[in-house]
Order: C-alpha cells, then sequence, then structure tokens
C-alpha cells in the first residue's frame, strides 16, 4: 500500500473536498494518509469517517506558516488526536492573521489594474478556512477560466517572493510553531526543506529542538539528489524522515501518493505519537 503524509483539501487551500481526497486515495491504492491543511484541523473527523469505510489508515495533522530570521518557513505537525482547546484557539487566531495578510495582498494586486474583487477570493474560502493564496488563484482561474499550467504559473509568480504582491506571513515565528505543536501533543518536522530560499538555515531550524524532517518530497527539480542529501540529514540531525505529495488538487503537477515514502515514515510516526 502507498503513503502520503502531506495533502492539502478544500479547508485550506486544496482544490479537493475531504470526501475527493478520500475516494482518489482509495483509487491509488494508498493504505496511510495524512491531511496536513494550513492552519485547520476542520477536514480531519470527515477524513477519519470515510476512511474507516476503505480501510485507509489518518494520520491527523496540519501544516503552519512560520518565520525565521525574515524567512516564510512551513512546518507540519502531527497527532494522535487534534482536539485540544490551545491547539484550536491558536489556530483560529493564525487563520484570521492569515486572512488578514491575504487581503493585503489582493489589494497589492489590484493597483496593477487587475479588477479582482475581495469577495470573489472570500468566496472560494470555507467558512472556517483562513483565506489564503490558493483562493486568490481559484478566484482568477474561476474569472478568467484560464486551464493551462503555465498561465496559473505566471499569475501565481505574482505572489511568490520577488512578486510583485507577495507578502511573507511573519506573525508565527518558528520556535513558537515547534513548542505549539509539542505542547499540545504532536510532533513538528520540517516541511520540504529544498524550497528554502537558504539551505543552510535547515540546521539551525533542526538544532532548536528534536523535530522530524520532510525528506521524501515531489516539488523538487532535482528530486533523488534533494532525497538523498535530506536522508543523509535526517539520520544525523531529526528525530524521523516523512514525505508526501503537497498535494493541492488535480491541477498541480504532483498527484496523490506519487512519492515513494518508506514504511518507516509511517511506523516511526505512529510510534511517537502512540498510535496503533
Amino acid at each position: 500500500m502507498r503513503i502520503d503524509l502531506h495533502v492539502h483539501t478544500r479547508e485550506s487551500d486544496g482544490f479537493s473536498s475531504v470526501r475527493e481526497i478520500i475516494t482518489l486515495a482509495r483509487k491509488e491504492k494508498i493504505g496511510t494518509l495524512a491531511i496536513t491543511d494550513h492552519e485547520s484541523t476542520q477536514g480531519i473527523e470527515q477524513a477519519l469517517l470515510l476512511a474507516s469505510a476503505s480501510g485507509i489508515k489518518i494520520i491527523p495533522g496540519i501544516e503552519l506558516l512560520t518565520c525565521y530570521k525574515g524567512i516564510e518557513v512551513h512546518l507540519l505537525g502531527y497527532f494522535k488526536n487534534v482536539n485540544n482547546h490551545d491547539l484550536q484557539n491558536r489556530l483560529k487566531e493564525l487563520r484570521e492573521r492569515r486572512t488578514a495578510l491575504t487581503y493585503q495582498m489582493v489589494k497589492i494586486f489590484q493597483q496593477t489594474g487587475y479588477p479582482l474583487e475581495w469577495k470573489e477570493v472570500e468566496k472560494e474560502a470555507n467558512a472556517e478556512a483562513a483565506v489564503s493564496l490558493g483562493h486568490i488563484i481559484r478566484a482568477i482561474v474561476k474569472r478568467e477560466k484560464y486551464h493551462d499550467r503555465e498561465t496559473l504559473r505566471r499569475i501565481i509568480s505574482f505572489f511568490r517572493p520577488g512578486g510583485i504582491a507577495f507578502l511573507p506571513f511573519l506573525e508565527h515565528p518558528f520556535d513558537e510553531a515547534v513548542d505549539l505543536i509539542f505542547a499540545t501533543g504532536g510532533l513538528p518536522v520540517l516541511a520540504h526543506p529544498g524550497l528554502l530560499p537558504d539551505n543552510s538555515i535547515v540546521t539551525k531550524l533542526l538544532a532548536y529542538r528534536p523535530i522530524g524532517l520532510e525528506v521524501y518530497y515531489g516539488y523538487w527539480d532535482d528530486r533523488e539528489k534533494l532525497i538523498a542529501y535530506y536522508a543523509d540529514l535526517a539520520v544525523k540531525s531529526a528525530i524521523l524522515a516523512t514525505g508526501g505529495s503537497d498535494y493541492h488538487g488535480p491541477l498541480g503537477r504532483i498527484k496523490l501518493g506519487c512519492i515513494n515514502i518508506p514504511l518507516s515514515s509511517v511506523t516511526g510516526l505512529q510510534d511517537y505519537l502512540g498510535i496503533e
């Protein structure tokens, strides 16, 4: 059975509903799946209910946008149970702050002359979700009916570092995010380190407290080389190595369950979290 420990749904910035993800996971013969929506665990209960009938093991997770010395760093968190008052209160606060930042990005984008309205973007997000870049992209796709990936990549570039409408989320320090996950019963894992603009900070991030490292990942141009590099680094400096597709929906070039992830990634998580 295949494994995917990094998956997004419409509860954050994914294009697919929880039900669609579980249906696709069954089709792709995925045995273990982690739902890791940004600053939200809203889809996990439904995923657990739907997956139980399909024989799919769900590991509850989140992905947090954090910052370290002005650099945006993504941090995954895996849990046995996400029904923690402190965790949920903090996630709600972070979703509100991310929504406020996205509003500013839309206002900047409007200054280019593009007639995108905030209500169009807000409409794309579920009621409890943070409004984020993914919802901006969805609103533009719906408005313009873009279907080719090249056009989408060009639009997305406006909101990437160096783009005209990019604003980094710098309101959640990395160390605070790590502490939050540990304090609420989870295991933090540094997400897709190969996407960081400065690779030298990876060892510094791993040195703060013993955490995991996402090693097996799809959105890297030199995938095999980077996986080998980070697998070696995980042995030296991390609790365990995890991996996933970072699947956001059918328009992405990386498909659900397409990354070869060793069983040890799942058993390591289960052992640490006490999941049977």
